[in-house]
C-alpha cells in the first residue's frame, strides 16, 4: 500500500494564492473502537461530500506471530498505536467538524489551547504528524519479518514440554521475542538455575 509523506508547511502558513495540502494528523478514539471510527468516517466522509478533503484513513498495524501455549503460531496483525488512527487531510472548519462529530472519536492530537477566561481546559489545536513521524510509523506496517509475539511475560511461572529439562517447573525472567526464546529459573539439583528454552518448549501454568 503507498502513503503519501507530505513535506508541505502546515495550512496556516498558506496565502491566498496557495493551494491547501493535506497532512497526516492522529485522532485519539476510544479504546478499541479503531476499526469501527474508520468505518463510520468512511462513510461521512462520502456522505458529507468531504472526499477530497479527507483522503484516508489508516489504522497502522504491524504484522506479528502470535505463538500459543501449544507451540502453534497463529499469524495476526497488531496495532502501532492503539486507541488512534491516522487521517490524511486538508484541515479546515467543515473536515475538522466532521472527524470531531464522529462517534467514538474523542480529539485530534495537537497542543491545548487555555481558556481566556473562566474555568475548563478549552480547548486542543490540532498538530499534523512531521514528515519523520509519519514515515517512521508506516515504515514498521511495511517491515518484511513479522514481530513474534508470545502469552508470557516475566514472572510467570512455566513447565518444560521437551528436551532435557521436561517436566521441570520454573520462573521465566527473560523473554526474547526477537530470538524466540525465553529464559527461565528451573530448580535443578536443589539450586535455582537460568535456563534457555525456545517457546514452543514451554507452557504457561495458570
Amino acid at each position: 500500500m503507498n502513503y503519501t509523506y507530505d513535506h508541505s508547511p502546515d495550512l496556516e502558513q498558506f496565502s491566498d494564492v496557495q493551494k491547501p495540502v493535506a497532512r497526516w494528523y492522529a485522532v485519539q478514539v476510544a479504546s478499541g473502537c479503531e476499526k469501527r471510527v474508520k468505518s463510520n468516517l468512511e462513510q461521512r466522509v462520502q456522505t458529507l461530500d468531504t472526499a477530497g478533503n479527507i483522503l484516508q484513513i489508516q489504522i497502522p498495524k504491524t504484522p506479528t506471530i502470535k505463538v500459543r501455549k501449544d507451540g502453534s503460531r497463529q499469524q495476526g496483525a497488531e496495532k502501532v498505536f492503539p486507541g488512534y488512527i491516522l487521517v490524511r487531510m486538508i484541515m479546515d472548519d467543515d473536515t475538522w467538524l466532521v472527524i470531531k462529530s464522529t462517534p467514538n472519536v474523542i480529539n485530534f492530537v495537537g497542543s491545548e489551547q487555555r481558556r481566556a477566561y473562566g474555568r475548563g481546559r478549552g480547548h486542543v489545536k490540532p498538530l499534523p504528524l512531521s514528515p519523520s513521524e509519519v514515515e517512521r510509523i508506516f515504515r514498521q506496517t511495511e517491515q518484511p519479518e513479522p514481530i513474534i509475539k508470545i502469552d508470557m511475560e516475566v514472572g510467570d511461572k512455566i513447565v518444560v514440554l521437551s528436551g532435557p529439562f521436561k517436566d521441570f517447573e520454573g520462573e521465566v525472567v527473560e523473554v526474547s521475542s526477537e530470538k524466540n526464546k525465553l529464559r527461565a529459573l528451573l530448580s535443578i539439583f536443589g539450586r535455582d538455575t537460568p535456563v534457555e528454552l525456545e517457546f514452543n518448549q514451554v507452557e504457561k501454568q495458570n
